[in-house]
């Protein structure tokens, strides 16, 4: 990675030459360093390096796809990851969210919403530690929002920016039901559509890295019709 004084490393990852030129082009000049990489492998050994404030990721690559690179690339990394889809097809959304992505954009997006897309992923692991440690605990899962580290029994979880974001917003409710709507509002910086489903994703991959069971949870409560709440940590 060949960074320089003052300005933010970001890795793009996509067979489309033209596409990262441009990327690159736009943001350059507004602060981002930006790498590129055109095939799967090489994209994965420089995210695997590490260095990098984000990653973009095209899905479709020939050979070793985004899928894949996004895969292997969460068994060493929590960096923010926004998924490129040809047509922002829903199934390849839904895919990425599954697999960790933070966010995702249609190919057909505009240089504003990259860039808001891309502040946005970052800013919720860049954001600078409070004066004084908070720390949310809720049975024996501890969350500390200086350090960004979350326990579980005195196990560290992996978890992204956007699920570590969720937990720290179920937390501070203190048990009070907040609607989908309401975790977009607190995790993101733009408008979703009230429709957009994708925060069910993040809060079922969520519930697996806890260990939780969506029919009988101890951390993560489904309120029908209403949204989610955080119980006790109880078994149910």
């Amino acid at each position: 990675m060949d960074g320089r004084s003052g300005e933010r490393p970001l890795l793009v990852v996509d067979d489309d030459r033209k596409l990262c030129g441009l990327i690159r082009d736009y943001l350059g000049p507004l602060g981002w360093n930006v790498d590129m990489r055109h095939a799967g492998p090489e994209g994965l050994e420089a995210a695997r390096d590490g260095g990098y404030d984000a990653v973009i990721l095209d899905v479709m690559m020939p050979g070793m796809d985004g899928f894949e690179v996004l895969r292997e690339l969460r068994k060493v990394s929590n960096v923010p990851v926004l998924m490129l889809t040809a047509m922002g097809e829903e199934a390849d959304r839904i895919v990425g969210l599954e697999m960790g992505a933070d966010d995702y954009l249609p190919k057909t997006f505009s240089s504003r919403e990259l860039l808001a897309r891309l502040r946005a992923v970052t800013r919720r692991v860049s954001a600078e530690p409070a004066a004084s440690e908070e720390v949310l605990e809720a049975g024996g899962l501890s969350l500390n929002e200086a350090t960004h580290v979350v326990t579980l029994e005195g196990e560290a979880l992996e978890l992204t920016a956007l699920e570590f974001a969720i937990l720290a917003a179920l937390m501070k409710a203190g048990g009070r039901v907040k609607s989908r709507e309401a975790l977009l509002e607190d995790v993101s910086d733009r408008r979703f559509d009230v429709f957009d489903r994708s925060i069910d994703v993040h809060v079922s991959q969520l519930r697996r890295k806890l260990g939780d069971d969506a029919r009988k949870p101890r951390y993560i409560v489904t309120v029908r019709g209403l949204g989610y709440k955080l119980g006790g940590g109880e078994e149910s």
